[in-house]
């Protein structure tokens, strides 16, 4: 695997390599000396045509802690103010011979066009594009589910998947690209999804998606689930009034402190809170909710680092659909060049 664009099209087996190997780079981040040499002489260039703090910081300390030099690109102050195109953009990458770029834009399918247009020679990971795919979130939304059913039942997360692990997403699915990304990988992973909203943040198409679809939130929460995923409402992406007030929202599909009481009357004693960040709180999620035990807000984001680590070092050291070794920190060492791929492998975008 060249890229990682999609979720989609992420095998089983790449998925669980990734998240394995995200589980070595983990180990890492509680050492004294957070570093490895496995990137040193690469480099990463975080190109970022939208506004973000922690998917762009995260992408850095990931390429940092493995020894790559990082050039971070923002849309505002440079070029692309005064009319460059993404083609001329990624042409002067090229010239400064990036190894991966790390791309959010604001259109969806820039990062699919990045790849295959033959204007760079780089790996490319897709860091959100409009409404479409985010795979890294999603990616480390799944570890952190895969580590937290690990502890449930006592046995090591490491070669596991999520077979019967039950999720609920709830909130503004039609802008949410970590939605898209989660059913995917959600789905080839082995979890139950079942997506809540109002219907009008419901995209077109979306009962031929793999998981099931509810307007009650109340009731999906009765069904029990082991994780609840809350998307931020999306103001910005909105052109029109898709519910009647924010007060009606947080009352029928917020996560807020009755429901947060409701999840110990229901006996779901073990069921997370998610949310990809930022948050509106008191609107799709209550601040009682989001600070809570249940939380995983700031695991998530711990966690992202590492699956960021792990997705730079297998593009980086070799195809995923290779057998490359899981790196190890007590045996760091500087991978060899890439090896050229015979044959096509899928992935998803978020």
């Amino acid at each position: 695997m060249r890229h990682l664009l999609s979720t989609q099209d992420l095998s089983l087996s790449n998925a669980i390599r990734i998240l394995d190997t995200a589980e070595e780079m983990a180990a890492v981040g509680e050492r004294e000396v957070k570093k490895l040499p496995a990137l040193r002489g690469r480099t990463v260039v975080n190109l970022f045509f939208e506004d973000s703090t922690r998917t762009r910081i995260s992408f850095e300390a990931a390429a940092k802690r493995l020894s790559a030099d990082v050039i971070n690109f923002s849309a505002k102050g440079s070029s692309v103010s005064k009319g460059e195109s993404l083609k001329d953009t990624a042409q002067t990458l090229e010239a400064m011979s990036a190894d991966a770029v790390v791309i959010r834009h604001w259109a969806s399918g820039a990062p699919q066009q990045l790849a295959t247009s033959g204007w760079i020679d780089a790996a490319v990971i897709n860091a959100g594009d409009g409404t479409h795919e985010h795979p890294t979130q999603a990616l480390l939304d799944a570890f952190t589910m895969r580590r937290h059913l690990a502890a449930l039942n006592g046995t090591d997360s490491v070669g596991s998947d999520l077979t019967g692990f039950r999720v609920a997403i709830a909130g503004d699915v039609l802008h949410s690209r970590v939605a898209r990304s989660n059913v995917w990988l959600l789905q080839t992973l082995g979890a139950e999804v079942t997506l809540v909203a109002p219907p009008t943040l419901l995209p077109v198409g979306v009962e031929h998606w793999p998981c099931k679809v509810s307007y009650d939130l109340d009731s999906v929460l009765e069904s029990g689930m082991d994780a609840i995923m809350v998307l931020r409402v999306q103001a910005e992406r909105m052109n029109a009034s898709f519910f009647p007030s924010t007060r009606e929202y947080s009352r029928r599909w917020g996560l807020d402190d009755a429901r947060l009481a409701r999840l110990d009357t229901l006996g779901m004693k073990d069921t997370i809170i998610m949310h990809p960040g930022p948050m509106n709180r008191g609107l799709e999620i209550s601040s009682s909710a989001a600070d809570s035990p249940r939380s995983t807000v700031l695991a998530q984001v711990r966690n992202g680092v590492s699956v960021r680590m792990a997705a730079l070092y297998l593009l980086l050291s070799g195809d995923l659909r290779d057998p490359v070794p899981v790196y190890s920190p007590a045996s760091a060492r500087q991978p060899g060049p890439a090896p050229r791929s015979t044959n096509e492998t899928g992935e998803n975008a978020r």
